[in-house]
């Protein structure tokens, strides 16, 4: 899905010039996806991103609507490869794993007082013109800084695990938030946290707001950033959203945070 090989550069120093695992690189294809279903995949991301709360059903609907004769079978395969699950009013791009330990919900009525209180992570879908990435990032909800972020072909737990493991070199959370999927509830994910000393929260099943600054941070980098340039590969896709993270830490003004920026904030400057 994913056009980057080089047959004058070893997978290995390709790996090295993106600072991708070499591991991300190989893209498991498990079922053919065509340049129809490409599109009807960017269509969906874009109205998904409006409208979270949109299953299978009303995806369908809206399609259809657009003039796009699809059924409900195709579009919950689609659905299920982009990693949106119908059930949630939010996007779930891990699955819960009923054999790894939950934890608690731990900020109900929690007061957020300063920076590294609280961290939130997620991921999400990001498109390119002849295939998709997962995104995940990690964010401080104080101060909605994005402290780590990764880029992967694949939802293997290791892009988490390098994500974690950078932001935790700028910083330590007292609460590290997250939902349930199998990538945070690994034993490799939850063991860092626990040698690091940080108490572990999990999203209640079906809640959209439990990690709401997250879902705002997509749409941001979606509407701002992805719609726009349209990346033509991983190089792009990586290049791009790594200079919008920089805007958005240390050049865009939040009306929430007075108008300051997250890194004015995450720093107390």
């Amino acid at each position: 899905m994913i056009e980057m090989e080089n047959p004058n550069i070893s997978i290995s120093r390709q790996c090295e010039l993106l600072a991708l695992n070499r591991s991300s690189l190989y893209y498991k294809k498990k079922e053919k996806i065509s340049s129809y279903d490409l599109h009807l995949m960017r269509l969906i991301d874009e109205q998904y991103t409006k409208t979270p709360f949109y299953g299978s059903r009303r995806m369908t609907a809206y399609l259809k609507r657009l003039g796009y004769s699809v059924n409900r079978k195709r579009v919950q395969r689609l659905m299920r490869i982009m990693g949106i699950h119908a059930i949630y009013p939010k996007p779930r791009l891990s699955k819960k794993a009923k054999q790894n330990q939950i934890y608690p919900y731990l900020l109900k009525g929690l007061e957020i007082k300063g920076s590294n209180q609280v961290w939130a992570s997620d991921i999400t879908y990001i498109r390119m013109k002849k295939g998709w990435l997962y995104l995940i990032a990690i964010m401080d909800w104080y101060s909605r800084y994005v402290l780590s972020w990764e880029l992967s072909t694949t939802l293997e737990v290791d892009f988490c695990i390098n994500a974690l493991n950078k932001a935790l070199t700028v910083g330590k959370p007292k609460i590290f938030n997250s939902d349930q999927g199998v990538q945070y509830t690994s034993e490799k994910f939850i063991q860092i946290l626990r040698e690091n000393d940080i108490e572990i929260s999990m999203d209640s099943r079906g809640r959209v707001f439990d990690n709401i600054f997250t879902e705002r941070l997509w749409r941001s980098v979606k509407y701002e950033e992805v719609y726009i340039k349209d990346y033509s590969d991983v190089r792009e896709a990586k290049e791009g959203i790594g200079s919008y993270f920089k805007f958005y830490n240390n050049e865009r003004p939040h009306q929430s945070l007075g108008y300051k920026t997250p890194y004015e904030v995450y720093y107390g400057l």
